[in-house]
């Protein structure tokens, strides 16, 4: 009796969770775009699926840009370029309130899809948010909340889907559209510049430009499916959520090129100071050499030692070149050996081919480096001729 008793509850209990899996006639998804925070990590947006169904009270958010801090060797894995993201679920109205308290505009476009469509992406939104299933290996450019949201409406709808490209008209690459959206973040544009290389400044496809955004919300507006052999629009209807209050804009002093200028400048007076004088600051050169080093380390570390794919071939250390790391500590000797002559005669080569490689737009450095490149320059100049 008792076992019958655990059997009908178990039926029971499952036949409740498969009618919460079905979903009514009035259930639609929508794509929900985000806008861009005051933060670097918000700089470009936000996108996720929302799944509504007002007869089953059902209202959720499925979120492809979530990560873990708890998981094993996650900081590890992070610095390695190893980045495991999450797709994880939520109510709308608490993901909203994130939104509006960040002052961060909101928007959805409810798709164009019969009762069978909005259950066939609700079924694998569902199935991909399982613990088995939600992890995936996150790339910033290729495999993000953005790029997801078209994959899996072309993998649930396969054919019947077409997005077309033809409302971008721009020739940007990677760094340039990273540009677009870093304008308010001087300093963390130039970490960016600093430690991704010239694999970026390829000219980006038009599907490469859908990594942010704004870019899948127009590609979705720009899509079609096909509805009785016709092709309708993909966006059955646009709604504006949150709208964002407009902020003042303050002026930021110490902005990278400020500071860089500053240091170019400070080094040149200095020089210009040794050489009047007819000696050399060993304590400014070994800082020069010693920074430059560390730089250019952490710049090889993050092209080689990493599985991060914007930070290949990183030209960075022609100006930040790793082995002055070392030649750091010679640099505080009064009497340096004679094959620092030839060293800094390499140094001088190796910013005339970053000069070479920024002219032809090979890799685009970040302006601040200019002023402090030109004083190294003049530094080594200096130093080849006043090596005691």
């Amino acid at each position: 009796m008792r076992a019958t008793f655990l059997i009908l509850i178990l039926l029971f209990n499952l036949f409740q969770l498969t009618a919460q899996e079905t979903l009514s006639t009035k259930a639609t998804v929508s794509v929900v775009t985000c806008g861009p925070g005051n933060e670097l990590y918000a700089a470009f947006g936000h996108s996720a699926f929302r799944v509504f169904d007002p007869l089953n009270g059902l209202d959720k958010i499925y979120n492809y840009g979530t990560f873990d801090f708890n998981a094993p060797n996650f900081y590890f894995n992070f610095v390695k370029g190893k980045l495991i993201y999450l797709l994880s679920t939520t109510n709308f109205n608490r993901f909203l309130s994130v939104y509006q308290y960040e002052n961060r505009w909101v928007k959805t476009q409810v798709l164009n899809l019969t009762s069978h469509e909005v259950q066939s992406i609700f079924n694998f939104l569902e199935n991909n948010a399982k613990p088995e299933n939600r992890s995936y290996q996150y790339d910033f450019f290729y495999d993000n909340c953005s790029t997801k949201i078209e994959e899996v409406v072309q993998t649930v709808l396969k054919n019947k889907v077409t997005f077309f490209n033809n409302h971008i008209t721009s020739n940007k690459s990677h760094r340039d559209l990273i540009d677009d959206y870093t304008q308010n973040f001087k300093w963390g544009k130039f970490g960016i510049d600093l430690a991704l290389g010239s694999v970026i400044d390829a000219p980006a496809t038009k599907d490469d430009y859908k990594f942010l955004p704004d870019y899948i919300f127009e590609a979705f507006n720009n899509a079609t499916i096909q509805k009785n052999d016709l092709d309708e629009p993909l966006v059955l209807k646009e709604i504006t959520i949150l709208k964002e209050k407009p902020l003042s804009k303050s002026f930021e002093i110490f902005r990278p090129l400020n500071v860089m200028l500053a240091l170019g400048l400070l080094i040149i007076f200095f020089t210009y100071s040794d050489y009047q004088k007819s000696k050399r600051n060993k304590v400014l050169d070994f800082i020069i050499y010693f920074v430059t080093g560390v730089i250019g380390v952490v710049v090889l570390l993050l092209w080689f030692a990493t599985s991060h794919t914007a930070t290949y071939e990183n030209f960075n250390f022609l100006w930040a070149f790793p082995p002055s790391l070392l030649v750091a500590f010679f640099m505080l000797k009064s009497n340096v050996p004679t094959w620092i002559k030839y060293y800094n005669i390499l140094l001088l080569v190796l910013l005339v081919i970053m000069a070479i490689l920024w002219f032809i737009q090979y890799q685009v450095f970040n302006w601040a480096v200019l002023p402090l490149t030109i004083a190294f320059g003049i530094r080594y100049l200096f130093l080849l001729k006043y090596r005691t």
